[in-house]
């Protein structure tokens, strides 16, 4: 193929299946029989699944590893620019040449069978890891776990599962025990696993069935601990005790993601990074769209001197508790919402814990996004909450409205939705 255009293949896989999400493994499997099993030739994989926090993880992972000198692929989802983002070389994206020759490669493979976008973007991933050498790869669910098409690899070296709470539960449960037993999905025969913070139902539930697997259970707050201790982090796990720089993501939650992340590191076998590159990972790992401060484009230039723009993709009410934790404290400046949500989310869950300390919210559409919430939807359940709301045509309109409306400078927090923070993002850089 010459000069393959990696949208217009992805443009026409998005039209093999009727659905976005259909969780099965058998349209995947038969796709990876017919690439010749990639999924068997990979390098020793970590597989990640949970609620929030698992690409924070693996951020500060890959950059650990990395600070060790080894080879580290990733992949995440979703993408937040562009679609090569998902499949990370040492922490660079595929090439575009390389990506549109892979995703040839498998459309062809397919034979045009019914499949969905992710099932086939995922098999490109696994068939382009599969081609080059690499120390480990970092393998992050996409949605659940037992059915997630990442859960095709059968053997992985270690598996994290960060915390379970209330998200997609049109797909997988609506209590957090059926959640927990998806993400637990992940868990395989004599594999151990490092688990985050859990609600006891969800630790049950994932107990159970690691017992069931034989599968050693790392478990914080028993064989895992991580505080911070002034400007430090202090991390225990199991008889090591380490005295760290506090992590480059910032939020109080980011304690207990650089926890969990040490706890897999110093796991990995021979693999495991020393102290020195666990410290040097956490002063370098970033994570874009994750408590992000914009520091220059159009959007900065649209507020008064003095005001910020954060910007996050958390959407359920694990993130607005995040969320909400970070922005408490002795800042004076008034905090700002802008909001746009997908329409399978739960907007009243997520802004819940952020309504106490919010001074308006501007509810916006996610652009190009045939699934966005409506505003109007965003605006009922913040004013049921006691916030001052209303909907905005765009992003760019609620900054608009917030700096004529603001005395002095502002805090802005533009969240709901990682679709929205991409769009931030491509309009701001």
């Amino acid at each position: 193929m010459t000069n393959p255009d990696s949208d217009l293949i992805l443009t026409r896989l998005q039209k093999l299946h009727p659905k976005a999400i259909d969780l099965s493994l058998g349209r995947l499997e038969r796709l990876l029989e017919a690439l010749d099993h990639p999924e068997r030739r990979l390098p020793p994989v970590v597989h990640i699944a949970g609620t929030n926090g698992k690409g924070s993880t693996l951020a500060m992972l890959d950059a650990m590893l990395a600070a060790d000198g080894k080879r580290v692929q990733r992949y995440v989802s979703p993408h937040l620019v562009r679609f090569n983002e998902r499949i990370l070389f040492d922490r660079e994206p595929i090439t575009e040449q390389a990506f549109a020759d892979v995703l040839d490669r498998v459309e062809q493979a397919n034979q045009g069978l019914p499949i969905t976008f992710f099932e086939i973007t995922t098999a490109a991933a696994l068939a382009a890891f599969a081609e080059r050498a690499a120390d480990i790869l970092l393998l992050e669910t996409g949605l659940g776990g037992r059915l997630d098409a990442t859960n095709v690899v059968d053997q992985p070296l270690f598996t994290l599962i960060t915390p379970v709470s209330l998200d997609h539960q049109a797909y997988l449960g609506e209590h957090l025990y059926q959640i927990a037993g998806e993400k637990a999905g992940i868990l395989k025969k004599n594999v151990p696993c490092a688990l985050g913070p859990q609600a006891p139902e969800s630790l049950e539930v994932i107990a159970a069935r690691a017992q069931a697997l034989n599968a050693p259970l790392i478990q914080h707050g028993r064989d895992w601990t991580s505080r911070q201790a002034g400007e430090r982090l202090h991390v225990e796990v199991g008889s090591t005790s380490l005295d760290l720089p506090l992590p480059a993501l910032p939020g109080e939650h980011q304690i207990g993601n650089a926890g969990l992340a040490i706890a897999a590191a110093l796991n990995l076998g021979d693999l495991a990074p020393s102290p020195q590159s666990i410290a040097q990972g956490l002063e370098k790992a970033h994570w874009p769209a994750r408590l992000q401060l914009l520091t220059r484009g159009p959007l900065i230039q649209a507020l008064q001197t003095g005001s910020s723009i954060w910007l996050d993709g958390g959407h359920n009410p694990g993130a607005g508790e995040a969320l909400a934790a970070y922005f408490e404290g002795d800042d004076q400046r008034p905090l700002h919402l802008v909001v746009g949500m997908i329409n399978t989310k739960d907007s009243l869950g997520f802004l819940t814990p952020l309504a106490k300390g919010v001074a308006s919210l501007k509810a916006v559409p996610v652009p190009d996004e045939h699934a966005s919430l409506d505003p109007a939807d965003v605006v009922r359940d913040a004013q049921n909450l006691g916030i001052k709301a209303e909907a905005a045509e765009s992003v760019e309109t609620a900054l608009s409205t917030i700096a004529k409306q603001a005395q002095s400078p502002v805090r802005v927090l533009i969240c709901g939705s990682l679709y929205l923070a991409g769009h931030v993002l491509r309009a701001n850089s």
